[in-house]
Parts: structure tokens; C-alpha cells; sequence
């Protein structure tokens, strides 16, 4: 019988290259709106808040492009308006 590789690796493959990104200014990564089609980088971002956390809106049709929230020990982040969200352990 024949051992196979896995299909798939576990998600701290993504450790590298996602140090990477978040080692950078997020400022200036660009998104396209999967709603109106605009292309705009974070920094041109509607941002409203600061309570109960922060929301990004498109500048051009106002969808949501992210939220964030601060809390004590935890930072969480949702990319888009629906799904699920990331938590992130503040040092």
C-alpha cells in the first residue's frame, strides 16, 4: 500500500509570506470592490468609528471593505461585509 502526501497543509505554511504583508504599510495595499468595480488603496478608505470598533467603507459605494476592533488582549479583523473573522492575541 501506498503512502500518499497530504492534499493540503496546515495554515502555518501562510506564517512566511504573511509576515511578509503585515510587515509592510497597509496603507498603501489597493483593493477592487467586488460591489462597484473601483480600485482604491486603504488609505482612500471611508473610515467611521472609533466605537464599538472601526469600518472601512468603499469611497465609491460605500460597501464595507473591512471592520476592526480592538478589544484588551484581542484585535479582530473581517475582510469584506459577510464571513467570518479573524482574532488576532495582542502582545
Amino acid at each position: 500500500m501506498h503512502q500518499s502526501s497530504p492534499r493540503h497543509l496546515d495554515g502555518n505554511a501562510l506564517a512566511g509570506p504573511l509576515s511578509e504583508i503585515f510587515a509592510i504599510d497597509p496603507t498603501t495595499a489597493w483593493r477592487l470592490c467586488p460591489t462597484c468595480r473601483m480600485p482604491y488603496t486603504v488609505a482612500q478608505l471611508h473610515v467611521y468609528g472609533p466605537q464599538p470598533g472601526l469600518t472601512a467603507r468603499c469611497p465609491g459605494c460605500s460597501a464595507i471593505a473591512l471592520r476592526l476592533v480592538r478589544q484588551p488582549e484581542h484585535l479582530w479583523l473581517q475582510l469584506g461585509d459577510s464571513g467570518g473573522s479573524f482574532r488576532f492575541t495582542l502582545p
